[in-house]
């Protein structure tokens, strides 16, 4: 799975192999140390993933419910008659499914996914930047894309991206795409991130958007004994980013997002939840030959996934 999309969730990983997320984790850190992918929060890469990127058919593919989730929660953001960007990306493609229904709308954007998923919205007015098509992810790129934003100011800007610290803030692995990144957060007043848990902790090679210029981080909630994810978001709240955590879930949360109220972001001494471990359902060590019968269990699941 990791070569056929470049990157993989823990939560894909544990549904394709039929296990818990906990169980995965001790067997991608197995096969880290045999050199076959790395670790990112909440996922795997390649070896090498620090300048490596999917291109739209691997990305379409990942963190599929998350995303969904979190456009959900970020198209609730969105005001009748309001002017805004939209970025290129598999997330920000579902979030313009759902500016469909917005009247009223005018959306700027250099995606070609964006302007298809609202081409036949009737009350939305769509914007192509010029610029040259860069086909890995239908964006369009370069000078010509740049200087069609000069002189534009819009209310918001919504950006994804490959991957998001508290330090560098958003980044991106590719240059063109940085710079025409850079140009669309120039054009607006408030600046929206969108990125899943798997984004959350990692660095690629150009930053897009520094942690100061974020106003709002729409995301998903880590995985359970994720700690490293839900530190990033704590550094990103300590940071002045207002945090929204979209569900994924079927408990209460899941349909419109689990959202921090405007203005209110948590404290050092005030942690994000994190669930700590729990074992899994129908996972126990018994007496004798259970640690045994673990391993020989581990084994073959990494099997599984070396062939996967």
């Amino acid at each position: 799975m990791v070569r056929a999309n470049g990157a993989v969730s823990l939560r894909e990983l544990a549904r394709v192999v039929q296990t818990s997320e906990v169980t995965v984790r001790r067997d991608v850190r197995a096969l880290e140390a045999e050199g076959l992918l790395d670790r990112r929060h909440g996922g795997a890469v390649l070896p090498g993933g620090f300048t490596r990127e999917s291109g739209f058919p691997q990305k379409s593919h990942l963190a599929t419910a998350e995303k969904t989730a979190i456009a959900d929660v970020a198209a609730s953001l969105v005001e009748e008659g309001e002017a805004i960007v939209v970025g290129a990306g598999t997330t920000t493609q579902e979030l313009a499914r759902r500016l469909a229904r917005v009247p009223g709308l005018t959306v700027v954007t250099n995606s070609l996914l964006v302007a298809q998923a609202l081409a036949h919205a009737n009350r939305v007015e769509v914007v192509m930047t010029g610029g040259t098509l860069r086909g890995s992810n239908y964006a369009l790129v370069g000078s010509g894309a740049e200087q069609s934003l000069q002189g534009l100011r819009v209310s918001r800007a919504f950006l994804s991206g490959s991957g998001l610290t508290a330090e560098r803030g958003l980044s991106t692995s590719n240059m063109l795409s940085a710079s025409v990144d850079r140009a669309l957060v120039q054009a607006a007043a408030e600046v929206v991130v969108l990125a899943d848990h798997t984004k959350l902790g990692a660095d690629t090679m150009f930053q897009t958007v520094p942690t100061d210029v974020i106003t709002r981080l729409v995301t998903d909630e880590p995985p359970a004994h994720d700690e490293r994810a839900a530190s990033e978001l704590q550094a990103l709240a300590d940071q002045g980013v207002q945090i929204a955590v979209a569900g994924t879930g079927a408990g209460p949360g899941a349909a419109g997002g689990e959202q921090l109220p405007p203005g209110v972001r948590p404290r050092r001494d005030m942690p994000l939840p994190v669930q700590r471990g729990r074992m899994a359902a129908g996972q126990f060590r018994g007496p004798g030959g259970g640690m045994a019968a673990e391993t020989l269990e581990r084994t073959a699941r990494v099997a599984d996934m070396r062939r996967r």
